[in-house]
């Protein structure tokens, strides 16, 4: 396939799958699985700790020789310092969220580091910027979200820049593959899928949430604040939903969230846990080795595309 060749050339992996830089989840082992199997893993740095990322970065090249990523959130802590643990480390790739990473993609070019940033708008600006490639990212998507579809959002980005754009939202299955090709993109980004990766060390509870999901099991909460969330509805996320529309202040509600995450991940607390999971969470059925999720999406995918083709 065209698009495989595009990333393959850009990134040095077999298929355009990106796991996504899901904070405080997607770690070392789970970002060498993934590279592992052909696609390319990703470290989140959400913690914030230099020293923390440049471990986990060591971990992920003692487990594999392929090429992976981290992810930089930019509203976070020591934003400068992890971004100078990626240029001195020379990480592969590295995608990026909340905001426009402008003022550290010259240094990390200089390193040799491929810049992708995570995007709903103002995909022209990351262009000119110099970022190598963008993922759109739609609002189907777990964590932080925008409002427009992935439907809507790719092919806009794909006919405003001439880098490689890379969809996001919405994607669990070759089908998703597929349509993301068809809409003008040249891989994927997928996060929810891989929350059920073995590789995926989220508490069982969290895994189990996942796959007991339905359609219509996702809320988004934090609009605001400005910055909507998408989780599985649980106790905490409906109780935070009614509490937007009430005469909280604002500083209370951001105070309400404090730690949520943590408890979903590691602690696998049902009342107080933010469980962060896509809209495709009700297409994910089971749990699997990473490598086998990326074989079994791209088999999907190129057996819909050759069909299409005929």
């Amino acid at each position: 396939m065209r698009q495989t060749a595009v990333l393959s050339s850009l990134l040095g992996i077999r298929y355009p799958v990106l796991q996504g830089g899901m904070a405080h989840i997607s770690d070392a082992r789970l970002a060498a699985a993934v590279s592992e199997g052909g696609g390319l893993g990703i470290i989140s740095a959400a913690h914030g700790d230099p020293e923390r990322l440049a471990a986990q970065i060591d971990e992920a090249r003692a487990l594999t020789d392929k090429p992976f990523g981290v992810n930089l959130m930019l509203r976070g802590e020591h934003i400068d310092a992890l971004a100078r643990v990626i240029a001195e480390q020379k990480v592969a790739v590295v995608t990026t969220g909340a905001g426009a990473p402008t003022e550290w993609i010259p240094m990390w070019r200089e390193a040799g580091v491929k810049v992708i940033p995570v995007i709903s708008t103002a995909a022209q600006l990351m262009e000119k910027s110099g970022a190598d490639a963008v993922i759109a990212e739609g609002t189907e998507s777990g964590g932080h979200v925008g409002e427009m579809t992935t439907m809507a959002l790719v092919p806009q980005v794909c006919d405003a820049v001439s880098i490689p754009v890379i969809a996001a939202g919405g994607i669990a299955d070759g089908r998703g593959v597929a349509a993301a090709f068809m809409l003008g993109a040249v891989g994927v980004q997928i996060g929810t899928r891989f929350l059920v990766a073995e590789e995926c060390s989220i508490h069982p509870e969290y895994k189990a949430r996942v796959l007991k999901a339905k359609d219509s099991s996702t809320i988004v909460t934090g609009r605001r604040l400005g910055h909507p969330v998408r989780s599985l509805k649980t106790a905490f996320s409906r109780a935070y939903a009614k509490a937007e529309y009430t005469d909280i202040s604002d500083e209370d509600l951001e105070a309400m969230a404090v730690g949520t995450l943590r408890a979903a991940v590691v602690d696998g607390d049902a009342k107080k846990g933010c469980f962060l999971a896509g809209q495709v969470s009700g297409m994910v059925g089971r749990e699997q080795p990473a490598a086998e999720i990326v074989a079994e999406i791209m088999a999907e995918a190129e057996a819909l595309l050759k069909k299409g083709a005929e």
